[in-house]
């Protein structure tokens, strides 16, 4: 009895020994930083994925509830699907106002939130957002649509399908206006490119006055609330003409799932490359074109091209930021 004691006494200090070696003072906080924020080889490689993560999958959501809606409203119209309509038109502006809101607050802390190339791109060139992780940023939000539309279509096909007369038949005007953006058969392409140019150019005013700190923005948190009421704004006034995708990735990638379930080239030939003239270029230049306008006429930050100092002051800076930081060193000593 008393050889196993000492025994278990032997394993007791031998333990302490190693535990004492690991948390050794010679152990660099940096190492130990390291070793919490990276515990297994997975972690590191979330670390490194994260902000592209976070666009696709605030983006899968985001675009998830909003074609979630169109499918809902539209589809339980038909008789055979459902007796009653399940929604109107209020009804989906608060569905893609609410997707955006969630997928921001999914996104915003991680990546800002962008889930859209557009607003990624203006932020770019308005904004110093890097340049080099433009690419991976817009691809995760493709990636994220395209799976969005999927997940939507795989949990309404059946809804589709009574709609459509059968599973083999997929038309634009049956269902595959649901999941991408198609305009209204009235309007002239120069009316289409203004509709989209337009709503456009307002989200980036209002996502870049909402993001100025000189300028009453929200409480920390209510960001994706502030931008619920802009899209539910937008939707309820502007939504008509083209559905106001107003982002390249929400409609790019449900029409690249569409044209992949059976759609066909159409989704693509529509209206002379509808999605390219469209809906891939009016809201990048629209909103290059409102953030530009917000940036000269309101916003004061440093970081837009709009207020990067000339030449004359420029030469002048220097004295004036050696002057500052002697008066603050004397300050700090005193």
């Amino acid at each position: 009895m008393s050889a196993i004691i000492e025994k278990s006494e032997e394993v007791r200090m031998d333990n302490v020994s190693s535990y004492e070696q690991r948390c050794a003072p010679s152990a660099s906080l940096a190492d130990c930083d390291q070793r919490t924020t990276f515990p297994n080889r997975w972690s590191r490689f979330r670390y490194v994925i994260r902000e592209p993560a976070a666009e696709f999958l605030g983006t899968m959501i985001f675009v998830t509830l909003g074609t979630g809606v169109n499918c809902q409203v539209f589809l339980s119209i038909n008789p055979n699907v459902e007796v009653v309509p399940r929604g109107d038109f209020l009804s989906l502006n608060f569905g893609w106002a609410a997707g955006v809101a969630l997928g921001v607050w999914i996104a915003g802390g991680i990546s800002g939130g962008h889930l859209n190339p557009a607003i990624t791109f203006t932020l770019a060139v308005f904004r110093g957002f890097p340049w080099e992780k433009v690419p991976f940023y817009i691809f995760a939000q493709l990636l994220g649509a395209f799976c969005g539309g999927g997940v939507v279509y795989a949990n309404n096909f059946h809804a589709i399908d009574i709609v459509e007369g059968g599973p083999d038949i997929r038309t634009i005007n049956g269902s595959g206006d649901l999941l991408a953006t198609y305009a209204a058969s009235f309007l002239t392409p120069v009316s289409c490119f203004f509709s989209e140019f337009l709503g456009s150019a307002i989200l980036i005013i209002a996502v870049l006055c909402i993001t100025d700190k000189k300028n009453g923005p929200p409480p920390q948190g209510l960001v994706p609330l502030a931008l619920f009421i802009v899209v539910l704004g937008l939707g309820t006034s502007l939504g008509m003409n083209t559905s106001y995708s107003l982002n390249p990735a929400r409609d790019l990638g449900p029409r690249l799932f569409t044209a992949a379930v059976g759609y066909g080239t159409a989704v693509f030939t529509y209206r002379n490359q509808y999605w390219l003239w469209c809906i891939v270029l009016g809201p990048v230049t629209g909103m290059l074109c409102g953030a530009f306008i917000y940036d000269t006429l309101i916003f004061q930050g440093k970081e837009s091209i709009i207020n990067k100092p000339n030449t004359q002051i420029t030469d002048r800076c220097p004295h004036a930021c050696q002057g500052q930081s002697g008066e603050l060193s004397a300050e700090n000593e005193a």
